[in-house]
């Protein structure tokens, strides 16, 4: 046969030979402190297996329960002395052989009393009104229904600052009829006659109603300044025409400057 079945005797094979443990590399931090917590949760946690503590106080047989224990007391009564007052008790019903007491005299005068209950008047309800389906009320007063500032002392009469304004107007138009009689003394100012006044007020209608028909022929599309100018002028002109027709129409005596 060819070949070596079994490996060559050597001396070298019959030393012993010292196993190395390879270590391995730590890979995550480890506390020098978790066997001793260990060790401490191990020790708590034993102690209290059971349920509840391990060490309970023993109920005494002598404290059983017993009939009727839990069921609400009644307060023992407090017995009267000196420094605890206690209520007074009814008197008893009189028995038939009791007599009542005679010759009691008291100064009370009971007609008196008794005239002057019948007497008094007895108090009204306040009225009220029902105002929706539902019944819901308010009191008469309130509701509107009855007249009560009619009824007022000052009823009627002009407030006072009606009255000073009143006043102020009244002595504004003697100081313009003065000033106005001044000046008419003077020449310096014409009166307008009523024909004068409706003429100059036809005249300014009539010059409003060219310058509207004017402005009524503008052209929608405000496209430059120059169309923008003539629209702003005849809205000015408008506009003063209206305020002299408003002038000339709530006063009927005016008076022109010569100057």
């Amino acid at each position: 046969m060819s070949g070596v079945v079994n490996p060559p005797e050597s001396v070298y094979s019959w030393l012993t030979k010292e196993e190395v443990h390879a270590h391995k590399p730590q890979r995550r931090y480890m506390s020098k402190y978790r066997p001793t917590v260990v060790l401490e949760e191990k020790s708590t946690k034993r102690a209290k297996r059971t349920m509840g503590p391990a060490k309970v106080e023993v109920p005494s047989p002598e404290n059983y329960l017993k009939k009727h224990s839990k069921q609400p007391k009644v307060p023992e009564k407090a017995q009267c002395s000196k420094e605890h007052t206690c209520a007074v008790k009814k008197p008893h019903v009189p028995a038939q052989t009791d007599r009542p007491l005679m010759g009691i005299h008291t100064k009370r005068d009971f007609i008196h009393t008794a005239t002057a209950t019948a007497t008094a008047v007895p108090m009204k309800p306040q009225l009220t009104s029902v105002d929706t389906r539902h019944g819901h009320r308010q009191l008469l007063e309130k509701s509107g229904l009855v007249s009560k500032y009619i009824k007022k002392k000052h009823y009627g009469e002009v407030p006072k600052y009606l009255q000073q304004r009143n006043e102020d107007k009244r002595r504004a138009q003697e100081e313009y009829d003065d000033f106005v009689k001044e000046q008419k003394e003077k020449g310096a100012m014409k009166h307008l006659s009523d024909q004068e006044r409706q003429a100059t007020l036809e005249g300014l209608k009539k010059t409003w109603d060219g310058l509207h028909q004017e402005y009524q022929g503008l052209s929608f599309v405000i496209d430059n300044l120059s169309k923008k100018a003539h629209r702003d002028q005849l809205d000015g002109a408008m506009k003063k025409l209206e305020n002299d027709m408003d002038l000339f129409k709530r006063f009927k005596t005016i008076y022109v400057s010569d100057h």
